[in-house]
């Protein structure tokens, strides 16, 4: 159970998607997944607030494509796709916190399709014990994101006012001709 490889290669496509370049083999427990050449990605989908604690790529990139994958091409379904993902974030070495607040996270992104009872408790117990620790801290990136904007806001409306085209130079006289 592990990718095969030392790592994805990736092209940019913009500023926020990328292309796998060489296909992507990781062998699961019971089948192996191949993500192939050309498949688009945005490595972890976080939201900019939590990007403080989980960035959109680390040691876990491998595990965000192979969910990606897994997610748009359906050949597992939606909970499967979530706990293949659980798993190849253990295999990658993501600490149990981190690991457990990610899965939480796609759990709550599917709606929690396809969760029996187990995924159930264990999705509340989770959230029950990251949204104390996530709530403060994300608060305040939050506000501070909002102000920031604010001030680009500003600072573009000055800029706009500056680039004003010039008035047209005033006419010059013309000579006569007889």
């Amino acid at each position: 159970m592990v990718f095969v490889g030392n790592g994805p290669v990736v092209e940019e496509l913009d500023a926020k998607f990328w292309r796998v370049a060489a296909p992507l083999v990781y062998h699961g427990a019971d089948e192996e997944f191949v993500i192939p050449e050309g498949f688009r990605t945005d490595f972890a989908s976080v939201p900019r607030a939590f990007v403080w604690l989980i960035p959109r790529y680390g040691v876990y990139t491998r595990a965000a494509i192979l969910h990606d994958y897994l997610r748009s091409s359906g050949v597992v379904g939606v909970a499967d796709a979530d706990g293949i993902f659980r798993r190849a974030l253990r295999e990658a070495g993501v600490s149990v916190p981190r690991r457990w607040m990610m899965w939480a996270a796609v759990r709550l992104g599917s709606r929690l399709r396809g969760a029996g009872p187990l995924d159930i408790a264990r999705f509340v117990l989770i959230a029950a014990l990251a949204v104390p620790f996530l709530a403060i801290p994300a608060t305040v990136v939050q506000l501070f994101l909002m102000v920031f904007w604010l001030v680009e806001l500003l600072f573009w409306g000055v800029a706009t006012i500056g680039r004003r085209a010039p008035a047209p130079p005033p006419p010059t006289p013309q000579m006569k001709t007889a």
